[in-house]
């Protein structure tokens, strides 16, 4: 017989610690943030020191009991959990039954610096939580050192970022809170060649790619959703890069647009005379 919940009051003090998670200056001052699902909860427990607690339904325990255990082993507290406790904590509307309790886990910028990136996304003025944690994962998927969001962009923390990120957040160093001129002077200080990705762009992603001058350690700096990135921004840059429309459509959205950037660095940057190897995995 599956055991009945221990947590069966909404009103619960761990239970009240947990909801207020869903608040940024909660967040900020406790420096916890919430991880909900199947897949954010794995890749937190994979991630040394980061889960500190759980909370399950029996149902849920049992049909991710892996889950369950990884979390335990990571030194977890689990909590059984009745199904309105998870939806009072949950900040989906469908809950499935995980909610995870983690650790900041953002980079010193500097530390980012010091382990001489060849690929990084630099998010200047996003916004948009589900916009950041969609770039954030496909920077992962392209094999990106490293992420960095400026301090005029949205909290990494938020719940619908950290979903949107489906678990690449886990991943990859993120510094957070760094003005976009000590960001660009810094990673440009490193090696790093800074391009500015905009519609209206000068240069043109397929004669970036033909020259061949994207082989080596490049920082793309994203913009805004509404109104990209600003001239200053811009001028901040080595070189400022359009994606072209070879169709009808007026424009490509953010994540889609870092997402041909980033895959066009990667492929360029594992080419023969890249600063990867063609055979680096």
């Amino acid at each position: 017989m599956s055991p009945a919940p221990e947590l069966i009051s909404p009103r619960s003090p761990r239970v009240l610690a947990a909801r207020r998670l869903a608040r940024r200056n909660f967040r900020g001052k406790e420096r916890l943030f919430l991880a909900e699902g199947p897949q954010a909860v794995r890749e937190a427990a994979g991630h040394k020191g980061t889960l500190v607690e759980l909370f399950v339904t029996v149902e849920a325990a049992e049909r991710y009991a892996d889950i369950v255990g990884e979390a335990r082993d990571a030194g977890a507290r689990v909590h059984p959990a009745a199904e309105d406790v998870i939806a009072d904590i949950s900040t989906t509307v469908t809950p499935q039954g995980l909610v995870g309790v983690c650790r900041f886990l953002d980079t010193p910028f500097a530390e980012i610096l010091a382990a001489r990136p060849r690929l990084v996304a630099v998010l200047a003025n996003v916004r948009d939580p589900g916009n950041a944690g969609t770039v954030l994962r496909c920077a992962d998927a392209a094999g990106a050192e490293a992420v960095v969001l400026t301090d005029a962009s949205v909290d990494l923390y938020n719940p619908k970022a950290v979903r949107a990120s489906v678990g690449s957040l886990f991943h990859l160093p993120v510094a957070i809170g760094v003005p976009v001129e000590e960001a660009v002077a810094g990673l440009r200080a490193a090696g790093v060649r800074i391009l500015a990705a905009d519609g209206a762009g000068t240069d043109d992603l397929d004669d970036e790619l033909d020259r061949g001058t994207m082989g080596g350690p490049t920082a793309w700096v994203f913009g805004n959703e509404a109104w990209g990135l600003p001239e200053e921004t811009r001028a901040l840059a080595d070189a400022v890069v359009r994606v072209p429309i070879h169709g009808k459509a007026e424009s490509l959205n953010l994540a889609t647009a870092a997402a041909v950037c980033l895959y066009a660095s990667a492929r360029a940057q594992r080419a023969s005379g890249g600063c990867r190897s063609v055979t680096e995995s």
